[in-house]
């Protein structure tokens, strides 16, 4: 109990800080700050699962209601940029395995799972299944998602000047109960079905689904309230600055600063992919960034709700690669790891 309570007050006084220093997204970098910090300083610290998964179907929930016919339509026209994410994510994993297995020494199963931008669970039960280091896998995952949801929106404020500010909805007063009600009803019915059929990232593409098919038939016309986001932030920004409690200095030395030279080369190869696209007239070069950064679903799409970027565009782009990289390794693994040992 003790560890939860301790990582709700931190998170809570990351928000304050924040909002006291006028910094971008207090709800969300707020908590990751203050978290990593107290997992530095060795506080034990821990999340409650079905809270966090809770509050993951918020935002489920709030990408599916911006969606409609027209917007539904547009996304025929997104194939060029979506055959783009299968190659961008073989390339970091050919480049990631390099860099892991011969400038850090990890073994295969590590050095490829570390490599894969999926989600943080999935990579941990494929690479322990491989015989990899689940704890390396984890603060290396963790590093990946704390990077670039940390960098990511000063570079949307420094490039492109976006307004970090915005509420990312209307507050609850505002909304009629009905519409409330609808929301709730979408997000745990939503989950609970994806999650039974097996679908990956249930918590949030489960009520997306239904929540889309509210909107699309003009049941559900409201986003969930500013409030909701803000808890959403909130307890994602917990998570990830929680993943750290426990570290120990060897760990900051290898698997941490690994994770951070392997932030990097992420945001290179993002910024080139992004470039091209851009440079090709193919999409906008905010909703690319966004698109094709190699971040946690969940925190990408606080980002795309928070600046007003395409939703169905910058969603559509994130199911893939999950999609692409859950389905993909477990065979791509077994091809590479082949091909490892004939070059050897």
């Amino acid at each position: 109990m003790m560890p939860r309570l301790f990582a709700f007050a931190i998170a809570g006084i990351g928000v304050l800080a924040f909002k006291i220093m006028h910094l971008p997204l207090p709800w969300l970098l707020g908590p990751i700050f203050a978290c990593l910090i107290a997992s530095l300083a060795g506080v034990p610290m821990r999340g409650i699962k079905v809270v966090n998964d809770a509050m993951r179907t918020i935002l489920g929930v709030a990408v599916g209601a911006t969606f409609t016919t027209t917007l539904l339509g547009s996304m025929v026209g997104m194939w060029p940029t979506l055959l783009m994410i299968p190659v961008m994510t073989g390339c970091i994993g050919v480049v990631g395995v390099m860099y892991f297995q011969r400038l850090w020494g990890f073994d295969f199963a590590t050095s490829y799972y570390s490599s894969m931008p999926g989600g943080l669970q999935d990579m941990l039960v494929f690479g322990e299944e491989a015989g990899g280091d689940v704890r390396a896998l984890s603060l290396i995952h963790a590093t990946r998602v704390m990077v670039i949801v940390v960098v990511l929106p000063f570079l949307l404020k420094w490039v492109w000047d976006a307004d970090l500010s915005n509420p990312p909805g209307a507050p609850a007063a505002s909304i009629e109960p009905v519409q409330l009600g609808l929301m709730v009803f979408c997000g745990l019915a939503g989950w609970q079905i994806a999650k039974r059929a097996g679908m990956f990232g249930a918590t949030i593409l489960g009520p997306l689904l239904l929540a889309s098919a509210f909107a699309l038939t003009g049941i559900l016309n409201h986003r969930p309230p500013v409030e909701a986001i803000w808890a959403a932030q909130f307890f994602i920004g917990l998570s990830v600055g929680s993943k750290y409690a426990g570290v120990t200095m060897a760990e900051v030395r290898t698997d941490v600063t690994a994770g951070l030279g392997f932030c990097v080369i992420l945001l290179v190869l993002t910024v080139i992919f992004a470039e091209t696209i851009h440079l090709a007239g193919l999409a906008p070069p905010m909703e690319t960034i966004l698109a094709f950064a190699p971040g946690g679903q969940a925190e990408l799409t606080v980002l795309a709700l928070i600046v007003g970027a395409d939703m169905a565009f910058v969603v559509a782009h994130h199911v893939l690669r999950i999609f692409v990289v859950i389905l993909g390794a477990p065979l791509f693994v077994r091809l590479f790891d082949v091909n490892t040992e004939k070059g050897e």
